[in-house]
């Protein structure tokens, strides 16, 4: 076998899943398998261990939501109740139109923005219940919200301000012996 087939699982089942709209149907995995030449069983394993890729159908906005300690603690109940109210579903539902589906997932890596969303690629973060509504609202009304912090903070900066490397950083040599 070739070493890129198994590199390439995860990239060919993920563009499989964007091609049949959001979840991956067996016959797209036997399909990646036979296309890298690899076992079924191995895009199996890979598919069902990474929950990046949905066995079932999902809606066109796949609402992921984190509860996990940091965003628990920043009261990431709040917002899976507010998504539950807007969009009429409970976990693990989608809207009757299709639209939504709604899930509680682990960590996605944002701990500091929390509480955080990710809806499709997007991340949606420092979210209060009014903003979940705002986001799913637009969505709904077939508009786009601006994804990233709502509280208008550049990347994971703290909220109340830089506290550290506050300086333009020295150039090269700085610090060093004049004889080096």
């Amino acid at each position: 076998k070739q070493w890129y087939q198994r590199r390439v699982a995860i990239t060919a089942g993920d563009l499989a899943q964007r091609q049949h709209g959001g979840w991956l149907p067996l016959a797209a995995m036997n399909y990646v398998a036979g296309y890298l030449d690899m076992a079924p069983m191995r895009i199996y394993e890979v598919t069902t261990f990474y929950t990046m890729f949905n066995r079932t159908p999902v809606g066109k906005y796949h609402i992921q939501i984190c509860t996990t300690t940091p965003c628990m603690l920043r009261d990431s109940g709040s917002i899976v109740e507010a998504c539950k109210k807007n969009l009429g579903i409970g976990l693990g539902e989608t809207t009757k139109d299709k639209l939504f589906t709604l899930c509680e997932v682990e960590c996605l890596g944002a701990c500091v923005n929390a509480p955080m969303m990710q809806i499709n690629d997007a991340y949606y973060e420092d979210l209060n219940e009014k903003d979940t509504h705002e986001i799913l609202n637009d969505l709904r009304e077939g508009r786009t919200p601006l994804p990233g912090s709502r509280i208008d903070r550049f990347a994971s900066e703290p909220v109340t301000g830089l506290t550290s490397l506050i300086e333009p950083p020295t150039g090269p040599g700085f610090g060093c012996r004049d004889d080096l």
